[in-house]
């Protein structure tokens, strides 16, 4: 054998004159083999820098440990806590996330189940494009006896396990305080109208209006599509240049809530005397903007745990039949851009 060449079972067998299984069992410390040829090839396999292959082992269980992760996008806050929480849980299980990003895009989401599919993933874990309705695409897992965990943006076309939050809820608790805070004309900055979590926000938001008698009108309500910052800004423009201004916006998200604080600075409106803001996700810019942004809490890092946990129990039994949802409770967060009275609120 070479020195360039690693070393496998079938070496040390031959060099230590035993078997490759005794020589395998005497590596793992198996009962039925004599201490004194576990310490002979232990000592071998140290000195000559044995590792073993792993791969092989794991292809001869029908098993590779490796859990794919897709979601939207990878420089984002709320997603890259959800990828810290899986990568966590996935690690105590013995098992490692390969991770991919869709961009959003229908095709790109395609292109990498069909590469996680072909490095033969065990499972998936995905929070869909907003250009995904159906998923027929990740059909493909179930029918290889792969199980699939939807969270957070999901669709309910394709039935499996799904980890999301009370978005309505989070929603209406978001709008509920700028209404307690003493706001009237309350705007929503919603996300894209084929997006069911955009969808939940945007039914809380027009909930706590209806429950609570407060002004509803068409026109404070814009839909982003990209849900960038330029969108906040832009639109917050129209609403604050419009015949009928609000005096408080609920964003769709943290980031689109950050367009929406630079346009009334730049405008001298002030915060929140004039106008209160309210993003969706408590990202870590929530509370280094000034002023500091009140947010909903979506517990990122906790969907990247259970949903993590799931798939792994689903691959360790074998379970593609169950289809239950889990649902994360979100919190919200007041912080100084909707804080008009003089209570200190902090997290409610």
């Amino acid at each position: 054998m070479t020195e360039n060449r690693k070393l496998t079972l079938k070496d040390i067998a031959r060099e230590l004159n035993i078997s490759i299984s005794t020589a395998s069992r005497a590596l793992k410390g198996h009962p039925d083999i004599s201490d004194e040829t576990i310490r002979i090839v232990k000592e071998y396999a140290l000195k000559h820098n044995y590792v073993p292959n792993v791969l092989a082992v794991n292809f001869r269980k029908n098993r590779t440990f490796n859990i794919g992760l897709i979601v939207p996008e990878l420089v984002h806050h709320f997603f890259s806590t959800v990828i810290s929480g899986a990568i966590d849980a996935a690690k105590k299980k013995g098992y490692n996330v390969i991770v991919s990003q869709s961009n959003d895009i229908l095709q790109d989401e395609v292109t990498a189940c069909r590469t996680f599919l072909a490095s033969s993933v065990d499972g998936l874990l995905i929070s869909i494009s907003n250009e995904t309705f159906e998923g027929k695409h990740m059909l493909d897992f179930i029918n290889e006896g792969k199980p699939v965990i939807q969270f957070d943006k999901i669709t309910d076309q394709l039935d499996t396990p799904k980890v999301i939050v009370d978005d309505f809820e989070g929603a209406y608790q978001a709008v509920k305080h700028l209404i307690d805070e003493g706001y009237d004309k309350i705007a929503h900055l919603r996300g894209r109208s084929e997006v069911k979590n955009a969808n939940e926000r945007a039914l809380g938001y027009e909930k706590a209006l209806k429950d609570f008698k407060r002004e509803f009108q068409p026109e404070w309500i814009k839909e982003c599509k990209l849900i960038n910052e330029e969108e906040g800004y832009v639109f917050t423009k129209e609403l604050m240049e419009s015949e009928n201004p609000p005096n408080a916006i609920f964003c769709i998200t943290d980031l689109v809530a950050l367009g929406v604080i630079k346009y009334l600075k730049k405008a001298g409106i002030n915060i929140p005397q004039q106008v209160g803001v309210m993003g969706f996700s408590n990202w870590k810019l929530a509370e280094i903007v000034n002023p500091s942004l009140s947010s909903v809490d979506q517990h990122g890092y906790q969907i990247g745990v259970t949903a993590t946990e799931m798939l792994i129990e689903k691959i360790q039994n074998h379970d593609i039949e169950s289809h239950e949802t889990v649902e994360i409770k979100t919190n919200l967060v007041v912080r100084d851009s909707t804080r008009l009275s003089k209570n200190e609120f902090g997290n409610i």
